[in-house]
């Protein structure tokens, strides 16, 4: 009885190793046919890529060929890659249908737009007020209850009329001669006081363009906060 239970162990050992042996190679040829080189689409190595640069081509001339920020995606064929900041990226195909100047005057006027709005909103989340301020507008800084009060007290009607004025009397004419290809640049109002377009002018324009694009996001993202926590996140 001793010699047949001493055998039936060594049996139920030797099976156990047989197992632990065929599960390991199991996991083995597992991880191996997720291998890069054993996938149809990869690789055994990986080749380093090159995210995007200035896109500073030719001198500004093609800012923006060969640049495609969302490799996975191909390029559209309609960016033409003339454009300041062009990153290749259009999902919805806009620029297959769309004027493209329009749609860059109107990103160019909106990102200033923004850019303002995000110093504005800084300021008065700071407390940071102009002497005489409070005893209009009073003291609070949220920026809900100061719009509220700038409504009021007629500031804000003043800044959409004026800024209507300036818009249908400048705007449009120069958003219509270009249109009709006068050869004017999105974005251009011969408003340069400080020269600071007479060197280095084609990194300026990505500059402003890239700067723009992030204080919409940046104050859609303010404002969002300020709804949903009552104050703007700093």
């Amino acid at each position: 009885p001793l010699h047949a239970a001493v055998q039936g162990l060594s049996t139920f050992l030797t099976s156990i190793e047989m197992l632990r042996t065929s599960l390991l190679a199991a996991c083995m040829a597992a991880a191996t046919a997720f291998s890069p080189s054993a996938l149809p689409f990869g690789t055994a190595t990986r080749k380093a890529t090159s995210g995007p640069s200035m896109q500073l081509y030719k001198d500004g001339k093609l800012q923006g060929a060969g640049v495609n920020c969302i490799p996975i995606f191909k390029r559209p064929a309609s960016l033409k890659g003339d454009m300041v900041g062009d990153m290749g990226f259009d999902p919805f195909g806009v620029s297959g249908y769309a004027n493209m100047l329009f749609c860059r005057e109107a990103e160019i006027k909106h990102g200033r737009i923004a850019m303002l709005a995000f110093a504005g909103i800084v300021v008065e989340t700071l407390g940071i007020r102009a002497p005489g301020v409070d005893a209009v507008y009073g003291a609070s800084t949220n920026i809900f209850d100061i719009h509220n009060m700038a409504v009021e007290k007629g500031s804000m009607g003043q800044i959409l009329l004026w800024t209507g004025f300036l818009e249908i009397c400048g705007g449009v004419p120069a958003m219509n001669s270009m249109l009709e290809g006068s050869g004017r640049m999105p974005g251009d109002f011969g408003f340069d006081p400080l020269g600071l377009g007479k060197k280095n002018f084609e990194r300026k324009q990505l500059v402003e363009v890239m700067n723009g694009r992030a204080a919409m996001l940046a104050v859609s993202g303010m404002v969002h906060h300020a709804l949903i926590n009552g104050k703007v996140q700093g």
